[in-house]
């Protein structure tokens, strides 16, 4: 299966130390199915601190999460209470249940697997977690018009099933049409 990451530059090794906390699924190393979304990404990275856009496509097996030796948590393709609590817990700067397996802050998961929380959804789970909407309200807005989704990995036992496989660069960036 392919899965593309979208950044401003080539990676030519993956770094976790050099991932960003308090993501959706927690510190680690973000991709998608959706080629267009790395895009998107790379482009945004890109808009924040410089560089170039940049897709780098990579291959892990089709069976990643059936894979013995690797702990996956793997969502469903829309949102859900379950999935809006576990983003919760591992955005909030506060919450220090790192035993919960609702939160992946400890990377307790090798790797998650589920939609992504764009501005919408992330605005609903900011309201929930300030008490000004319930469970219910939030799961009957969820709107979901465009599919997306995430495979992160958060350990090194995870990262070795991430093989490099191409990089593709946005001409755009760089005036050559």
């Amino acid at each position: 299966m392919k899965l593309f990451h979208g950044s401003n530059m080539e990676i030519d090794t993956v770094d976790l130390a050099k991932c960003m906390p308090n993501k959706d699924f927690g510190c680690g190393f973000y991709t998608t199915l959706l080629e267009e979304q790395a895009w998107r990404m790379a482009q945004r990275r890109t808009r924040i601190a410089g560089g170039r856009p940049t897709v780098i496509v990579y291959e892990v097996p089709d069976n990643l999460v059936e894979i013995d030796e690797l702990n996956c948590r793997v969502f469903e393709d829309k949102p859900t209470i379950e999935w809006a609590i576990f983003i919760r817990n591992n955005r909030d700067r506060e919450f220090s249940d790192y035993a919960s397996l609702e939160c992946n802050l400890d990377c307790k998961y090798d790797v998650v697997v589920g939609p992504v929380a764009d501005d919408t959804v992330g605005l609903l789970i900011r309201q929930f977690s300030r008490g000004t909407i319930d469970a219910e309200y939030m799961k009957r807005e969820f709107d979901f018009g465009r599919l997306t989704n995430q495979y992160t990995f958060h350990t090194e036992k995870a990262l070795k099933y991430l093989k490099k496989v191409g990089v593709l660069h946005d001409e755009r960036a760089t005036g050559n049409d």
